[in-house]
């Protein structure tokens, strides 16, 4: 078999599947190096780790990822991008027609497609009040809740992280204290940040619990309706321990297991089960 000549001054053309191959090869390494990069930063670097991470949730507010809101992403992105209806023609057939059960939920839905959650709740509350019955409408207004009462956590997340981080002493840990621990300058810029957050942080926390709880609220009106219904007292279940209500979560679980015993996830509810009935006896 003839040998490449290096001293040709014409190379030869590779195959169109070799070249294929090598092109996939090569574009395989930076995934890999995202992959190692961050592990590697927080054994290494642990304070840029942070900081990064700061820097991210402000990201997350300002592109209004997780708060509920239109952030600067949206704007620069010309709006939600929606297909669907649009706030203003929905609002218009609502107060046109205040009854109308259709216009409550496209403004609902609108509201959604804004990622303006307190309003869709705002209008999915509505549609319940119009249509007491529809199921379908109360699961939607719980996960609306759901996603309030997350939206709520994050921000509080966010706000007790940057509290601890932007303040001198809490960034440059050590800088302010001797080998012994003692502290050698009082750390007023991290006292008043911490003041200063603590009101919002508890007033999001208390907004996160009374969205949980209102999801709650919603599921047990879904059980009203379809109480033999096993995959209603699965949600219940689950939108109960996330509100951190002990006493429904356990008698949802309960439920759940009379009417569907044999159920694939009847096996993860008794171990939950176990967990809960534990718990509330300690």
């Amino acid at each position: 078999m003839a040998r490449f000549d290096k001293s040709s001054t014409k190379s030869p053309q590779p195959d169109a599947a070799l070249a294929a191959s090598r092109r996939a090869k090569k574009s395989t390494a930076p995934s890999i190096e995202d992959t190692m990069f961050f592990p590697r930063l927080r054994r290494h670097a642990k304070w840029m780790f942070v900081f990064l991470a700061v820097a991210l949730g402000g990201g997350f507010v300002l592109f209004g990822v997780g708060a509920g809101g239109t952030g600067v992403g949206d704007i620069l992105r010309g709006g939600g991008g929606s297909s669907g209806p649009s706030v203003s023609s929905a609002q218009k057939k609502t107060e046109e027609n205040p009854k109308d059960l259709e216009a409550w939920r496209e403004l609902s839905t609108a509201y959604q497609a804004d990622n303006k959650t307190d309003e869709a709740i705002e209008a999915q509350n509505t549609v319940v009040v119009l249509a007491p019955k529809d199921t379908n409408a109360l699961r939607e207004l719980a996960s609306l809740y759901l996603a309030q009462a997350s939206a709520k956590q994050t921000e509080a997340q966010i706000l007790q992280t940057r509290a601890a981080y932007q303040g001198a002493g809490q960034g440059f840990p050590g800088a302010f204290t001797s080998p012994t621990g003692q502290p050698l300058l009082e750390d007023s810029i991290s006292s008043v940040l911490r003041t200063q957050a603590s009101p919002r942080i508890q007033e999001l926390a208390q907004a996160a619990q009374a969205a949980s709880a209102a999801s709650v609220d919603a599921y047990k009106k879904i059980v009203v309706i379809s109480p033999k219904d096993p995959n209603v007292q699965l949600e219940l279940a689950q939108a109960a321990q996330q509100a951190g209500d002990l006493a429904t979560t356990i008698s949802a679980f309960e439920a759940f297991l009379r009417l569907a015993p044999d159920d694939p996830n009847a096996p993860v509810v008794k171990q939950q089960l176990k967990q809960l009935r534990a718990s509330q006896s300690g």
